[in-house]
């Protein structure tokens, strides 16, 4: 009997995700991460994670599997909440899910299962897991896309090792959500109705501007509208005499000043908006709705333009420090020079697009068939190959 310690969080998923593991022979516990209780940042009135730890509890009780609650605050604020502070200060945009899977869940918390006696951890993912067998004997692991297309989750788990790989399961990777929401009601689970969360992963019911509002200080700026004929975009394209010259050309970041455009209205703080935003500029009386293109966060200035296909948006080509990038299929990565064709997404819900990586010494560059919306620095672009994500990155 393998033991498995399941991360029960309350929802739907990851009760059938227990249920399953217990009807396929594993003993299982199940665990409760108790990430949040700081309170000089209050997350809204409810407390979301004492009705989400007591659904747990239920779900635990009629599988009749041994229940504990985990407090891993502390952990959670050094790692995630402080980061991501730091992060939105310095004018990026962090993403909280990504970085919770790689620190907490599958960090943290899987040393806390193995220090149970566990062999595997399981967590209510939509994504899959496959094996390689080697030649030698080892064994090589793949993150697969979850067999749901409205719900693959593999994105967020773009940052996980091959060690950290070898001790998971993903139990509900091979089902649909209607699937899994039929088993847990057949099964008389408390959750089977339960609507899934949205918000910071793991601290509940959260809207981040107001998170955000009560660390980071308003601050008074302005609203700068650039038009889409500004000289930015008027750039001549110079001769290349080596693919890396075109790819750095493309992926230069535009730099904006105030004269560039004019002031359209005020905003209470630049590191409370991120690049594509729309919501929240409240400027009216604009032919198409206003985008934000960029936030300098130095001087306090939100640059905006007018409409989706804002050239200020668009953008072939972005790039990836060496140090910020991660191969899940460390046997794929690419040396200096060399270029490798996949699929790729710089968000969690968006399509994947077609892309070439071209190594560098200093890092990587993501080259997309098409223009992308809204590259956001601090971000994760994860890159594909068929149905298996084979490597991420932070967008630089």
């Amino acid at each position: 009997m393998k033991k498995v310690v399941v991360g029960l969080s309350g929802g739907v998923d990851s009760s059938v995700a227990a249920y399953l593991l217990k009807e396929q022979g594993y003993e299982v516990i199940g665990l409760f991460m108790k990430n949040w209780h700081d309170d000089s940042v209050t997350i809204s009135e409810e407390c979301p994670w004492l009705e989400d730890s007591n659904d747990a509890l239920i779900v635990a009780e009629k599988l009749g599997i041994p229940f504990q609650t985990v407090d891993l605050s502390a952990e959670y604020k050094e790692r995630i909440v402080d980061y991501m502070f730091n992060e939105y200060e310095r004018g990026r945009t962090p993403n909280p899910d990504v970085l919770c899977n790689r620190e907490i869940k599958f960090d943290v918390f899987l040393k806390i299962a193995l220090q149970l006696g566990a062999d595997y951890v399981a967590t209510g993912h939509y994504c899959r897991k496959g094996t390689i067998q080697n030649e030698d004997g080892t064994e090589t692991y793949q993150l697969l896309a979850g067999k749901d297309p409205n719900k693959d989750q593999s994105y967020f788990l773009c940052q996980l090792s091959q060690e950290q790989l070898s001790k998971t399961l993903f139990p509900i990777g091979e089902l649909l959500k209607p699937e899994v929401r039929k088993i847990a009601a057949e099964n008389d689970l408390i959750t089977a109705d339960k609507k899934d969360s949205q918000g910071l992963c793991f601290v509940g019911k959260v809207h981040l501007p107001e998170f955000l509002q009560q660390k980071l200080k308003p601050k008074k700026g302005v609203i700068v509208e650039v038009p889409s004929t500004a000289s930015q975009f008027e750039v001549e394209v110079p001769e290349f005499h080596t693919p890396k010259e075109k790819l750095a050309f493309q992926a230069e970041k535009r730099v904006y000043a105030l004269e560039d455009g004019k002031v359209v209205g005020e905003h209470q703080g630049a590191h409370y908006f991120t690049i594509g935003q729309r919501k929240g500029l409240n400027v009216g009386g604009t032919k198409e709705p206003l985008f934000v293109i960029d936030t300098d966060v130095d001087q306090n200035i939100i640059y905006t333009g007018q409409g989706k296909t804002h050239p200020g948006l668009l953008r072939n080509t972005l790039f990836v420090k060496a140090d910020e990038e991660h191969w899940v299929r460390p046997d794929l990565a690419l040396k200096a020079d060399e270029t490798l064709e996949v699929m790729a997404r710089i968000r969690y819900r968006q399509p994947l697009q077609p892309a070439t990586l071209y190594k560098v010494e200093n890092g990587l560059y993501v080259d997309f068939k098409e223009k992308q919306s809204a590259i956001t620095e601090g971000q994760f672009v994860a890159w594909y190959i068929d149905d298996e994500l084979v490597g991420s990155g932070v967008i630089s």
